[in-house]
């Protein structure tokens, strides 16, 4: 009896004995209720994954084959001729590209917007359509609408073609304009961001050095003339060179000093001829002196507007003045045929630029 009471005693105590060693050697799992001092049950939080379209991340892919993307970075090379398929996400998305794509309305471009992505395919790309892509978010209050600059994505992106080493322009000739108070750039650009580019004078023939402060080259923009001067006025052109190819030329460029400062138009107004009569033709002349490239409108009022019919003219060109300076002369001709008695009075001019308007009079009388 005595043994049998001893056995069972012994079994109850490795018993106990196993039960602690479990709970000692139990673990809590990750994310498992815990108990605070206090009674209190708290669960553990996990750190939130942060938004993969957040501020500083790029929303700005490339659709692959097989339903892959790719998220694109500051600078993307692509092949010429393969159909380009970009994406953005948001459901409501603004776009930009190059903008010679919208000046001649190129049907190999199209944009898509879906609930959550806007989609922007560009069909049998070429050299030509290197440049900057770029999406944005659009946020909008009420019928306002505006780019959130915080959610703006770009990808200068480069169709690498062996055949042209540099972008492709329509026009065979630019103009560049030097001002001594701000960088000109000579807008050679190239699709191999690994080709090597020099700047070239023709006449006399000669290299122009580049370097870390005056001349520098982006291969996105061009030759970049930090301090452009007088003594750089000539034609010019730009030559590429990769290591798997021969060197090709660019266009040419006509390098333009200019020495007009910014602001409103300086006007002046005359007629001709000085002594008018009844029945006489007469012609007055709106004329300004301005920046080459600022366009001018003009606006007239006359004694017969609405009455009697008139001819108006208008023209510019760029001329030389001082020491070799370009200006530009823009011109606006009334012609007034037959002087009747309506016509006489005050001839008023309004030329506007991007800067404001100037408004001047003369006042043409019967002799």
């Amino acid at each position: 009896m005595k043994l049998w009471v001893v056995l069972c005693l012994a079994l109850l105590w490795v018993e106990l004995q196993n039960g602690d060693c479990q709970q000692v050697k139990r673990r809590k799992d990750v994310g498992e209720n815990r108990i605070r001092p206090g009674g209190k049950r708290v669960k553990m939080r996990h750190p939130k994954l942060k938004d993969a379209g957040g501020k500083g991340q790029s929303l700005l892919t490339q659709v692959l084959d097989k339903g892959r993307f790719l998220r694109l970075g500051q600078t993307t090379t692509l092949t010429p001729g393969r159909t380009m398929e970009l994406r953005c996400k948001g459901n409501s998305i603004g776009w930009s590209y190059p903008t010679y794509l919208d000046t001649f309305n190129d049907s190999r471009l199209s944009i898509k917007q879906s609930d959550k992505y806007s989609q922007l395919i560009l069909t049998s790309p070429s050299a030509a359509d290197t440049g900057p892509y770029s999406c944005w978010v659009v946020v909008c209050d009420g019928t306002e609408c505006e780019k959130d600059h915080d959610r703006t994505h770009v990808s200068y992106i480069y169709f690498t073609d062996k055949d042209n080493l540099f972008v492709p322009s329509a026009i065979h000739f630019e103009i560049v304009y030097l001002r001594p108070d701000r960088p000109a750039v000579v807008p050679c650009r190239v699709t191999d961001p690994e080709a090597v580019v020099s700047l070239h004078r023709e006449v006399p023939p000669e290299e122009i050095p580049s370097n870390d402060t005056l001349v520098t080259y982006d291969p996105t923009k061009g030759f970049i003339l930090q301090n452009p001067s007088l003594e750089l006025q000539g034609v010019f052109y730009c030559k590429a060179v990769t290591t798997r190819g021969t060197p090709q030329i660019s266009t040419k460029y006509q390098l333009l000093y200019v020495e007009v400062p910014s602001g409103p138009p300086f006007v002046s107004l005359e007629s001709s001829p000085e002594s008018v009569r009844g029945g006489d033709n007469v012609n007055v002349t709106c004329t300004v002196l301005g920046e080459p490239e600022v366009d001018i409108s003009f606006i007239w009022m006359y004694p017969g507007q609405d009455h009697r019919p008139v001819h108006i003219h208008n023209s510019w060109r760029l001329v030389n003045r001082g020491l070799s300076h370009t200006t530009r002369v823009s011109q606006s001709v009334m012609t007034i045929e037959d002087m009747e008695t309506i016509d006489f009075g005050s001839y008023i001019c309004k030329a506007k630029n991007q800067h404001g308007e100037t408004i001047v009079a003369t006042n043409i009388s019967s002799n």
